[in-house]
């Protein structure tokens, strides 16, 4: 097995934010160059460039670094999407049980979708991906929603500047299509993919309201032979009931 490969000053960032947070009266650059063993230079410039990031913050008086308050946005976002997998798993049951079908729960990563949770349909023949699975932002019900979610300069910009997968015949593959599409998941509340992403199978996703740290969505999925047209309607309503409930339940737990 190669070794796994760590960029140092990553590595050295992160060795400093890990000692900052620790400090409880924070730390001056010579006490982070002491106990890191490296040299007082090199502690300076990541140190400035976390500070630009918004990382740590400089106390002009007694020169000490302490965490910023892109820490703090961070901790909680990560924080939250613990929290969001507990709320939103009793959802995902009485979902999963209502449809018969596969029920997922994934958030927006950089440029991709990460599946957070999922609860397998009884189904001998279900659809089915491991929890950490990666998918990519134009494809599928879960696509549409997080694009919709964004400020539609930004997915108007992604869209038109990546392009659209042709992953199946029914892939809408011109972006100014595509944006029309993603427009009308904007005013409906939900998105559905009728074997766009996969042959043979279909999807119904809802935003779930979070907060501006991050997005987060849930999505059903099944074969078409046993997502007809009217179980369709039918999925489409019971998402979206879902999507709210796990919304709301994270609200008030925000409040508490």
């Amino acid at each position: 097995m190669p070794p796994k490969y760590l960029a140092p000053s990553v590595t050295k960032a992160f060795e400093i934010l890990r000692l900052v947070t620790q400090s409880g009266r924070g730390l001056k650059i010579s006490e982070l160059s002491k106990e890191l063993e490296i040299g007082k230079s090199t502690v300076h410039g990541i140190t400035a460039a976390l500070e630009e990031l918004g990382a740590v913050m400089r106390d002009p008086a007694t020169k000490r670094y302490r965490p910023g308050l892109t820490l703090l946005e961070l901790g909680k976002a990560a924080h939250s999407q613990f929290d969001l997998k507990d709320m939103a798993r009793p959802v995902m049951e009485n979902l999963m049980e209502v449809t018969q079908e596969s029920v997922f729960l994934g958030v927006l990563n950089a440029e991709h979708i990460t599946i957070l949770d999922i609860v397998e349909s009884r189904n001998d023949l279900k659809i089915t991906s491991p929890v950490g699975t990666t998918l990519p932002l134009m494809a599928g019900a879960a696509g549409k929603v997080f694009l919709a979610e964004m400020n539609p300069s930004r997915a108007s910009q992604m869209i038109r500047s990546k392009g659209i997968p042709r992953y199946t015949d029914n892939t809408a593959t011109d972006p100014q299509q595509y944006l029309s599409e993603i427009e009308k998941v904007r005013r409906a509340g939900y998105a559905a993919d009728y074997e766009e992403y996969i042959p043979g199978v279909r999807a119904v996703a809802a935003p779930i309201r979070l907060n501006r740290h991050f997005s987060a969505a849930i999505w059903v999925v099944g074969f078409k032979m046993t997502l007809d047209d009217d179980k369709m309607k039918a999925l489409i309503t019971a998402t979206r009931e879902a999507a709210e409930s796990i919304s709301r339940k994270f609200e008030e737990q925000q409040l508490i």
